[in-house]
């Protein structure tokens, strides 16, 4: 790929100057900039990218739209948007929701102000990467003061039979005062033997005293090696709720920030992950406490079958001025399988005196006494063992605030049992 066929393709986008010098400036850091740090993760040989920028022409596969409901929704498969529900009444308050070029047409500024602020194009190898070859595109924007009782739902659909690189963009801008709750699935489709690439940037600006509840599933193929990353930046008291299920069959490495600038902000991550077959994934999740009397605690828990590999990597880190701040992190693995390999990384990094952190971290199997209480009671073995998990990941999955969603995750989980 050269700078003429990335300025071909923004031009053929008729993206602003500003996105085009953005891309080309990427392009030109890629070489320089070192990979993300996921600890314990050797994933510096697999192919997160072959370096073309391409769309889907057509789509062998597409999602049945009789399933929908009737709530604000966005559907893209591949690069393409294929459709999209938004109620009058939210229209009228000013809230958009629809494909990342048609946002450009309606809130230009708000778009260039906000877009890669909660995360760098030149942080490192991959950002870089993602800036300079993006093919697809998201936005929600809520203005100040507006708050949605409906829940907002994005469905990001990956078509197994195409190769093009699902190299998305997702920009959230909660205004100040905004309240919102935020549904998003990443998910293949369909039939196919295509080899594929992921990477995904979603960014989300909580302004002052906005209130967020993001929860998301992640259900990529074994067909897509994948990189993800979420970064949320706060303002003044707002606050961020994730619940996030890392449900992919494919080699994965993800990354979950959350960034306290804001005084008084608040940030609770909770991430439940299940690893199957021969898949890697490992899981960053850092909240940096800028703010004075900021909040951030993380709550990991996973499950491993089979030969898999899981990594939970915890980072607190409170900087100098945070006063008053708390960091918080517990990461626990259960291992269902000799085989499996798994780590759970606890890291506090403390620059600041009067604050409260702590860490929490463990591995193991399922406790025997809790099997022995439930098959004395009448149920079998596999019964037994899959009430024991989930209660155990029941911390995160009780957090999703949709009961469609929150059903999808039981079965998906139970899914991944039954197949082991």
């Amino acid at each position: 790929m050269t700078k003429e066929a990335i300025l071909n393709f923004s031009l053929s986008k008729a993206e602003p100057i500003w996105l085009q010098d953005s891309r080309l400036a990427a392009f030109n850091s890629i070489k320089h900039l070192d990979l993300p740090e996921i600890n314990r993760v050797k994933f510096h040989r697999w192919n997160l990218g072959d370096g073309t920028l391409s769309e889907d022409q057509a789509m062998a596969n597409v999602p049945d739209f009789t399933a929908l409901g009737d709530n604000p929704k966005l559907v893209q498969v591949g690069t393409q948007t294929v459709f999209e529900q938004l109620p009058t009444h939210l229209i009228d308050q000013g809230v958009i929701f629809t494909d990342f070029y048609a946002a450009l047409e309606e809130i230009p500024d708000i778009i260039e102000k906000y877009f890669c602020k909660a995360r760098g194009a030149k942080e490192d190898k991959l950002a870089a990467y993602h800036m300079a070859y993006f093919n697809s595109a998201a936005v929600l924007y809520v203005p100040d003061n507006v708050e949605i009782d409906e829940p907002i739902e994005a469905l990001f659909y990956q078509d197994k039979a195409s190769a093009v690189p699902f190299n998305k963009h997702v920009l959230i801008i909660a205004g100040r005062n905004s309240r919102v709750n935020y549904l998003e699935h990443f998910e293949t489709i369909g039939e196919g033997d295509a080899k594929a690439t992921a990477n995904i940037g979603v960014e989300l600006i909580a302004l002052d005293g906005s209130q967020v509840k993001y929860s998301a599933i992640d259900r990529l193929g074994d067909n897509v090696t994948t990189y993800i990353s979420r970064r949320a930046r706060h303002g003044k008291d707002a606050s961020v709720d994730w619940a996030l299920g890392v449900m992919n069959e494919g080699n994965v490495i993800a990354d979950f920030d959350s960034d306290l600038y804001g005084d008084g902000s608040h940030a609770n991550l909770k991430v439940v992950a299940a690893s199957s077959g021969r898949q890697v994934q490992g899981v960053d999740t850092r909240v940096t406490n800028y703010g004075c009397n900021s909040i951030g605690h993380i709550l990991q828990h996973g499950v491993i079958l089979e030969r898999a590999t899981l990594t939970f990597n915890g980072i607190g880190h409170i900087v100098h001025g945070a006063k008053g701040a708390d960091a918080q992190q517990e990461s626990r693995v259960l291992m269902l399988s000799d085989k499996a390999r798994s780590d759970a990384n606890p890291i506090l990094l403390i620059d600041e005196n009067d604050v409260t952190a702590g860490h929490a971290a463990s591995i193991g199997q399922v406790d025997p006494e809790d099997m022995y209480y439930l098959m004395s009671r009448g149920l079998d073995k596999d019964t037994a063992e899959r009430l024991v998990i989930r209660g155990f990941l029941g911390a995160v999955i009780t957090e999703i605030p949709v009961k469609e969603v929150h059903d999808e995750m039981i079965d998906v989980l139970d899914k991944k049992l039954e197949n082991r």
